[in-house]
């Protein structure tokens, strides 16, 4: 009688083994998968870069994003085209998750054309653009640490078709890289989208599985 109460509680605690195997198993299946659904992983507080905002304020990054998701955008100021556009597109994301009840966001724009960007440049393009600043922060700074930082999120600019006014002032387009990126909570990298051609929906649903 005792061999097979023995070999019962054996039985009992080896069901209660794979029971918690197997729970361990979906937990690790589901943040498998949740890792999935994003191309890229990549930690960006292993460096930090000093940088002022549209107000002269020091802030330095990632630690200016505040642990929350972030969606930054690639500009400057002087673009007629792809950078409003791209800013134009983060702002229908922002309203489209407003809409949807979601408000925790961070929106950024960093200019890689930090020597006419300066924070009164970006805080007038803010205002010109109807963002709220209250969740957005415009970002430019030292041209080597902007540089710098642009490395870090694969975004290329090279100005162009340089000339001198009348009065001496430099004027030149710039070639550069049709990017927003997501981040999540925890200052990681997860995604890239096309600025210009953004498809909102995708954005706005990948910011709902991060979480808000």
């Amino acid at each position: 009688m005792f061999y097979y109460s023995l070999i019962k509680i054996k039985f009992s605690m080896l069901r209660i083994k794979i029971k918690n195997l197997l729970l361990a198993g979906s937990v690790l299946l589901f943040l498998t998968s949740c890792v999935k659904n994003f191309p890229l992983d990549k930690d960006l507080t292993k460096k930090s870069y000093s940088l002022v905002n549209q107000n002269g304020k020091k802030v330095t990054f990632p630690s200016v994003i505040n642990g929350k998701t972030t969606v930054i955008g690639f500009i400057y100021t002087h673009c007629p085209d792809i950078c409003p556009m791209t800013t134009h597109n983060i702002y229908l994301t922002q309203q489209q998750l407003e809409k949807d009840g979601i408000q925790n966001i961070n929106y950024v724009l960093l200019s890689f054309d930090p020597d006419r960007d300066k924070p009164e440049v970006l805080e007038k393009f803010a205002k010109l653009m109807e963002l709220n600043l209250n969740s957005w922060k415009l970002l430019t700074g030292d041209k080597s640490i902007v540089t710098n930082l642009l490395r870090r999120f694969e975004v290329r600019a090279i100005p162009t078709d340089s000339s001198y006014s009348e009065d001496g002032e430099l004027s030149y387009s710039m070639m550069h890289t049709d990017r927003i990126a997501l981040i999540d909570k925890e200052s990681k990298l997860r995604k890239y989208y096309p600025g210009s051609k953004l498809k909102i929906p995708e954005l706005v649903n990948d910011i709902k599985k991060l979480g808000d």
